[in-house]
């Protein structure tokens, strides 16, 4: 790795004001994305601001307005969270789903929200990535995945994402200046160079996710090459509301397949009506139309289109009981 400045500020306000000085800089707290990639060669911040001991950002609490989480919290302890299983049984799964158990221990909440996208020509040795003229996301100017266009095709894969964007999350982004709130779903845009909509000297802070309806089922599943540790293929949480045998609301998230995570749409045509196995088929095809994974896996992109259908297929067939 190149030099860097570790710097460690004591509060949120400390964080902002040097990210404020030095828009450049890279936040920085479980690190388990952020440093093999660093070890690679991909990227050189002349500084790292470490905010794994801020106290402000490790709050996890129920309140009458739902859950506030901040983006300090590691991965393990959403997943063993007995109150959080309980009520939001999808966001259990998805961060118990996140690699091995030593990097959920301390990777964060807000460092897989803000997670690099990923790509075959990307996850590279620095030799490796020079051997080939690196690529469009990084010192490069062609994307190998898809030569004639003008756009990085590298893949969104965070698991967090999904879960909490079928879960109608809103984040909180800090600066110096003050703060805003958006839609986790509009956090991100479809650009694998550029996956995040944060602005120099900003940071995400916090994750609420407002009171779910009574009755509310959900959950995560993620295909992967191996059974553990590997980012996903293709990952889907849903969550869905089913009264007397009628589907009545129904979200469907999904990662690994796009350069964001997406909030599928056109799931309310099947809501509102007794469900049945052509509830799966046209679920299973609205996924298929929407997805659109690309070469930058060294699994073929049709089998992750279509493992994507299946596992909303399943998931959603296992929620609502059929």
């Amino acid at each position: 790795m190149t030099p860097f400045a570790l710097r460690s500020p004591k509060s949120l306000a400390q964080a902002v004001e040097m990210l404020a000085a030095e828009p450049r800089a890279r936040v920085i707290a479980g690190g388990t994305d952020l440093m093999p990639n660093l070890r690679r060669g991909i990227g050189a911040p002349e500084q790292l601001i470490d905010v794994g001991s801020i106290d402000e950002l490790q709050q996890l609490r129920r309140d009458g307005e739902g859950w506030q989480i901040g983006a300090g919290v590691t991965l393990s302890r959403l997943a063993s969270d007995s109150q959080i299983a309980s009520e939001l049984p999808v966001l259990t799964q998805a961060a118990a789903a996140v690699a091995g158990p030593s990097h959920r221990s301390v990777a964060t909440l807000g460092g897989n929200l803000c997670l690099d996208t990923r790509c075959v020509f990307y996850n590279q040795s620095e030799w490796w990535r020079q051997s080939n003229n690196y690529c469009l996301k990084y010192r490069g100017d062609i994307c190998h995945v898809a030569p004639q266009g003008a756009r990085c095709h590298a893949a969104w894969s965070g698991d967090l994402a999904p879960a909490l964007i079928a879960l109608d999350a809103t984040v909180e982004i800090v600066r110096q200046e003050g703060s805003r709130n958006l839609p986790l779903k509009d956090f991100y845009q479809d650009d694998g160079a550029q996956p995040l909509k944060l602005l120099p000297g900003e940071m995400l802070a916090n994750v609420r996710i407002p009171p779910q309806p009574g009755g509310m089922r959900s959950g995560y599943r993620k295909a992967r090459v191996r059974a553990a540790v590997d980012f996903p293929l293709a990952g889907v949480a849903v969550r869905l509301l089913v009264a007397d045998g009628v589907l009545t609301d129904l979200r469907v998230a999904l990662t690994g397949t796009n350069s964001l995570p997406i909030l599928l749409q056109g799931t309310e045509a099947l809501c509102n009506k007794a469900f049945s196995t052509e509830a799966l088929t046209a679920l299973g095809k609205l996924v298929q139309k929407q997805v659109s994974p690309m070469r930058s896996t060294v699994t073929a992109s049709n089998y992750r289109r279509q493992v994507a259908s299946v596992l909303a297929q399943r998931l959603l067939a296992e929620l609502a009981g059929l």
